[in-house]
């Protein structure tokens, strides 16, 4: 499994939310560049990247601060939030993004996220998030009657070959990952699926594996690091 640090942007500076509420947010650094290099002098090998101004307003808002990370780093990078053009999905792959992860627009149009697939292949990751199973959009602020594993299958079925599992009531509760939801998805699919929400120590990463799911290919870690209560090398030595 891959260890990917967080980094989340609002209003320019690198932030934690709890179970992704606006109202009640952390700031840990006025510089997220400063940040990313952090996170890769203590042996990231990628890193995932949300602009959450961008997943609230509908469209990207840190684009350029995106791209000096990207030049800062120099590892793999996927980002989402607030994707819901082709044109904002090529500026950002044009910037060096590894994958751009697509939302809201997966649930509002199987069809153009086909087409993207299509025209960008492996760069187009999915992001599921789910709340009690059902999908969550915008922001987290809408909760849908779509099931996380339905619309797995759906995208899946056009190409997407990565998926962002995030359970959004473990997401910066530091209470460990929703296994029974992580353990249903990864059996629901075959390609690589990527775990978020409630990833905050070692024994959750050990817990993750122990699933014995091939496809779960990582794992995102926020909270946690930036409080100081785990490393990235203890993450990365309890994935292996």
């Amino acid at each position: 499994m891959i260890i990917l640090p967080a980094i989340d942007l609002k209003d320019g500076k690198c932030v934690r939310l709890r179970q992704g509420r606006a109202e009640d947010m952390t700031v840990y650094s006025d510089d997220p560049v400063a940040q990313a290099r952090t996170w890769l002098e203590q042996g990231a090998e990628q890193l995932h990247v949300v602009d959450l101004d961008g997943a609230f307003q509908g469209e990207p808002r840190h684009a350029e601060l995106i791209g000096r990370i990207i030049r800062a780093i120099g590892i793999p990078v996927e980002v989402g939030g607030g994707l819901r053009t082709d044109a904002q999905i090529e500026r950002l792959l044009q910037a060096g993004v590894t994958r751009a992860i697509i939302g809201t627009r997966a649930l509002e149009s199987l069809e153009t996220l086909a087409a993207l697939v299509k025209r960008f292949g492996d760069a187009i990751a999915v992001g599921i998030d789910a709340r009690d199973g059902f999908v969550q959009v915008k922001g987290w602020v809408e909760t849908t009657r779509t099931r996380a594993t339905e619309l797995a299958r759906q995208v899946e079925s056009i190409g997407v070959r990565t998926i962002i599992y995030t359970d959004t009531a473990t997401d910066g509760m530091l209470g460990g990952p929703n296994l029974a939801a992580m353990r249903e998805m990864c059996g629901t699919v075959a390609c690589r699926v990527i775990a978020s929400g409630g990833v905050s120590a070692p024994e959750h990463v050990t817990a993750l594996r122990a699933l014995g799911c091939a496809n779960l290919y990582g794992a995102i870690v926020g909270k946690a690091l930036y409080d100081g209560q785990t490393t990235i090398a203890a993450m990365q030595a309890a994935a292996v």
